[in-house]
């Protein structure tokens, strides 16, 4: 894990924090109505660890924007691109998830924000196509069309600190090749246009030259890979990734470490998920299916590996578009058990969510905990940010870990350690049984 730096380092949060969200459709709309009926005393932050959470300190239960120098959410500048042209407010009516009483209310901070033209490839994302897009000769003019809508932003909104947010949709299934092992190998393939390039992989390139942290929050190959981790080394950029953890991996990474502390035999699990919203109809395609299916499925596999009995498990996904649900998802889990002397058990779990609800919370907290990072000096993959993606990135050599409550540990002890505090617990989170 990267090293954490001592409470001297951490610069002030000085100034506005300019938010920039790829992809201007029900997460980021959520998430920016939230902020702004946040701090205008609207409403409550509910699901936001770094408004609401807490963390022990000298035996004490300390607010976590008590413990770390977190930015205020009145310093907040959001900025998007998206395929479609609409304004925030006209882009959150059409996703639906938040009422009218709630958007009218911010209806005047969300019409201010109108997203920048997108960089779209449709081979990428093929269930999707927008007018608002960008045209140029080679993947390296892209990037450098992106990088100058950054520089314009920052200036015209007069931002000193600028963090990214992944809130596009699900891209083709991509694994890396040999264009992504270096920096040199990626700007090659950038200028020959490589196909092994999606458009989100531009996004986090153009960031992170322009030295903005930037958190992955879809399963895609966007900051994934050897390359991009050298080049945020090389500009002192914090990254996080991948996929934002919010229904049912999120139910999963609760119940299986649970059942995995009750020494419980696991026979098999599975698990459907209806929705209806965009992300819905694009993961209707194949390739992007299988992206997502890779990301939730190593969920359980990290929790029970090496345990007695429970090597065999099945575990399965379904996720079907179902459009009169939108992003009222619905997440069905059948768990078959085996308990003392192998008789068998069943666990039913039926998760009435709104994707959308439970994402935003988890964006916000990453913008301010990248900034923070940035400020304390930290560069490359943030593996004390696990906590919130179904597949962590984790630097190299680093093992994963999917159980939430040791993530949760982790990412406490690594906003100690900032400050110079000591962590809560000497145990060893990584010798754990």
């Amino acid at each position: 894990m990267t090293k954490a730096r001592r409470s001297g380092s951490v610069r002030a949060a000085l100034g506005k924090l300019g938010v920039l969200l790829p992809g201007l459709g029900a997460v980021a709309t959520t998430t920016m109505a939230g902020v702004f009926l946040a701090r205008r005393g609207l409403a409550r932050p509910t699901g936001s660890l770094t408004q609401l959470g807490t963390a022990r300190l000298g035996g004490r239960a300390c607010a976590l924007r008590d413990l770390v120098p977190l930015a205020s959410l009145e310093d907040i500048e959001f900025g998007a691109w998206d395929i479609f042209p609409d304004d925030a407010f006209a882009a959150a009516k059409h996703a639906a998830v938040l009422s009218t009483e709630h958007l009218e209310l911010v209806r005047e901070e969300l019409g201010s924000v109108r997203p920048m033209e997108a960089a779209f490839y449709p081979q990428y994302v093929p269930r999707l196509l927008g007018p608002h897009i960008k045209f140029a000769p080679s993947k390296a003019d892209m990037v450098e069309q992106l990088r100058a809508d950054i520089r314009a932003f920052r200036r015209e909104r007069g931002c000193l600190r600028m963090v990214a947010v992944w809130c596009g949709s699900t891209e083709s299934y991509l694994e890396p090749t040999a264009v992504h092992d270096s920096v040199e190998a990626f700007e090659r393939g950038l200028l020959r246009s490589s196909p092994e390039i999606s458009a989100s992989q531009l996004y986090g390139w153009a960031c992170i030259k322009e030295g903005i942290p930037f958190a992955n929050g879809a399963p895609n190959l966007t900051v994934d890979f050897p390359a991009a981790w050298e080049l945020a080394r090389t500009h002192g950029v914090p990254l996080a990734g991948k996929d934002f953890k919010t229904g049912q991996t999120l139910v999963k990474t609760i119940l299986g470490p649970g059942l995995h502390a009750r020494a419980l035999g696991l026979r098999g699990w599975y698990s459907i998920n209806l929705l209806g919203n965009r992300d819905g109809e694009v993961l209707a395609d194949p390739k992007a299916f299988r992206n997502k299916e890779a990301s939730k499925l190593g969920v359980l596999e990290g929790i029970f590996e090496n345990v007695d009995g429970v090597a065999d498990f099945v575990h399965q996904v379904r996720i079907d578009y179902y459009r009169p649900r939108g992003d009222a998802k619905e997440a069905w889990d059948s768990i078959d058990l085996s308990g003392w002397l192998g008789y068998p058990m069943q666990l039913k779990v039926n998760f009435l969510c709104r994707d959308s609800i439970l994402a935003a919370p988890l964006v916000l907290d990453l913008a301010l905990l990248l900034d923070l990072a940035q400020r304390a000096s930290l560069e490359g993959v943030q593996d004390w940010l696990g906590f919130y993606f179904k597949n962590p990135t984790m630097s190299p050599g680093a093992p994963q870990d999917h159980d939430l409550f040791v993530q949760r540990r982790t990412l406490e002890d690594a906003l100690r350690r900032l400050m110079n505090e000591e962590p809560d617990s000497p145990l060893d989170h990584e010798s754990r049984a």
